[in-house]
């Protein structure tokens, strides 16, 4: 930081302590209310914490989903038993080489 940076940072510090220690602002914080802004606080981080399961549920059931239908899936049977080289889907531009 620059020489000037910090002092006016230096500045600005003293000059907030100074102002949180006079009476008139210090007089002006109180903990008569912190009864009634801890449950309001306590409330909303409660809300806050369940609306957060829904969008866990909703993973939980897909994943619970996705792996019991790999397990227990079954065989797929279908007419043929074996798929030539010339029939499988290749992948778009893959073409064989051939020799002349």
């Amino acid at each position: 930081m620059s020489k000037t940076r910090k002092i006016f940072m230096m500045v600005l510090a003293v000059g907030w302590a100074i102002l949180m220690a006079t009476p008139a602002l210090a007089k002006s914080f109180s903990l008569k209310d912190a009864g009634i802004s801890l449950w309001i606080l306590l409330i909303i981080g409660a809300m806050i914490v369940l609306l957060q399961l829904i969008p866990a549920t909703i993973l939980f059931f897909s994943f619970i989903g996705t792996t019991s239908a790999m397990v227990f899936k079954g065989k797929k049977v279908s007419g043929r038993e074996e798929v030539t080289e010339e029939e499988k889907p290749g992948l778009a531009g893959q073409h064989v080489a051939t020799e002349k």
